[in-house]
C-alpha cells in the first residue's frame, strides 16, 4: 500500500494553508507524491473560497488518503475547529498547530504515513499559549521520546541542491553560543549527519566540513581559543571514527562555488552562520530537514508571512521541494548507499 505523506496545517493564520491548497491544485503538473493534511476540513474549504480556488476538500484518514488525493484534498481531522483568519492568529491557532504536529508524528511512527512535512509555525503564538519548546526541531524529539521512550538528538539540516548546512547550536542568543558549543556536541552532531547522509541521502562517504566559531577560525588563537580547544578535537575524533571531515575552516571562505564543490554538508557553529548563506543561495527552494529521528521530517524554509496570508501571492516553491525531498528520503532510507551527492 502506498503510504502518503502527513502534512501539518502549521500556523492557520499564516501562508501554510494557502500553499497547501495551491500545491494540491497543481499536483498533476508537479508530479507530487500523495499527501494528506492534518487540520480542519471546513477551515481549508473556507480558505480555498477566500482565495477563489475551486478545490474539493474531503475528510479522510491516512489509509484512504492516497486514493482520495487524486480527486480531492484529503484532510485528516485533528478534532479541533480552526477559526483564525489570514494574518490574525487567534485562540485556535496554537492548539491546532501543536496537535497537528503530534498527530503527524504518531501517524509516521505507527507506519500510517511515509514521512512528516510541517507547514510553518509562528513561535511567538505558540509561546503565548504556554508552549515550552524552542521550535519544531526540539518538539519533534520530545514527541518521539514520549511515544517510544527513545531519546534522540535532533539535528537541523537546511538542504538545497546548491548547499546543505547544519547549525550545530540552533535557537540560542549569540552570547550563549560559546558555552553551548562543546566538543561532545560537535562529535555527536557529526556522527548523526554522516549517518543520515549515508542512509537517507544515499552518499556512501559523505564529506563534512566544520566552520570555525571565530573570524579566520581563530587565527591560531589570535582571535579566540575556541576553535583550537573545542572544534579541532571534534574534527580529530570524527576522523578517527572514519568520517570524512575537515576543519575548523574560516566561515567567510566556505560558501563560494569552488569551496562548496569540495563538501556535501557544512556544519556551522551557530544559527546565522548556517542560514545566511543558504537563504542567500536558495531562499525559495531550501528545505528544513530534521536528522537524528526515526522518521523523515521536512519543512519549507520560511516563516508564516502573515502580511500576505490569504492573498494568493505566497510562493509554494519551498513546500514543493519539502514534499519531494520527504518522499525521496523516505524511499531511500532502506536503499543501498551510492557514491556521489
Amino acid at each position: 500500500m502506498l503510504r502518503p505523506l502527513a502534512l501539518t496545517i502549521g500556523e492557520p493564520a499564516g501562508i501554510g494553508p494557502d500553499l497547501t491548497l495551491a500545491v494540491w491544485q497543481n499536483r498533476s503538473q508537479l508530479s507530487l507524491p500523495p499527501f494528506y493534511v492534518l487540520g480542519d476540513a471546513q477551515f481549508l474549504a473556507r480558505r480555498a473560497k477566500l482565495l477563489g480556488l475551486d478545490i474539493p476538500v474531503a475528510t479522510a484518514d491516512p489509509s484512504t488518503a492516497a486514493e482520495t488525493f487524486a480527486t480531492s484534498l484529503p484532510v485528516v481531522s485533528i478534532d479541533r475547529p480552526i477559526t483564525a483568519e489570514p494574518g490574525r492568529p487567534d485562540g485556535s491557532s496554537a492548539p491546532a498547530a501543536i496537535e497537528a504536529i503530534r498527530r503527524g508524528v504518531a501517524d509516521v511512527l505507527r507506519g500510517a504515513a511515509a514521512a512528516v512535512v510541517t507547514n510553518p509555525i509562528a513561535k511567538n503564538v505558540l509561546y503565548k499559549s504556554g508552549f515550552q519548546e524552542p521550535g519544531h526541531t526540539e518538539y519533534l524529539a520530545k514527541l518521539v521520546e514520549e511515544m517510544t521512550a527513545v531519546v534522540s538528538q535532533p539535528v537541523m539540516l537546511l538542504w538545497s541542491p546548491e548547499l546543505a548546512v547544519v547549525p550545530v547550536t540552533i535557537h540560542l542568543p549569540l552570547k550563549d553560543v560559546p558555552a553551548a558549543l562543546t566538543t561532545d556536541l560537535l562529535v555527536r552532531t557529526g556522527r548523526i549527519v554522516a549517518h543520515d547522509f549515508r542512509t537517507r541521502f544515499g552518499i556512501a562517504r559523505p564529506r563534512l566540513v566544520l566552520a570555525g566559531l571565530n573570524p579566520h577560525a581563530g587565527e591560531e588563537g589570535a582571535m579566540g581559543s575556541e576553535d583550537a580547544a573545542v572544534v579541532e578535537p571534534a574534527v580529530k575524533q570524527l576522523q578517527a571514527e572514519g568520517i570524512d571531515v575537515r576543519g575548523p575552516l574560516p566561515a567567510d571562505t566556505m560558501f563560494h562555488p569552488a569551496a562548496r564543490a569540495r563538501y556535501d554538508v557544512a556544519l556551522c557553529t551557530y544559527h546565522d552562520q548556517a542560514l545566511i548563506p543558504i537563504k542567500t543561495l536558495a531562499f525559495d527552494d531550501a528545505v528544513n530537514v530534521t536528522l537524528g529521528l526515526p522518521f523523515v521530517r521536512t519543512s519549507p524554509d520560511h516563516g508564516t508571512a502573515f502580511d500576505i496570508a490569504g492573498s494568493g501571492r505566497a510562493d509554494p516553491s519551498s513546500l514543493i521541494a519539502a514534499l519531494r525531498l520527504a518522499a525521496r528520503l523516505s524511499e531511500r532510507a532502506a536503499a543501498p548507499a551510492a557514491v556521489g551527492r
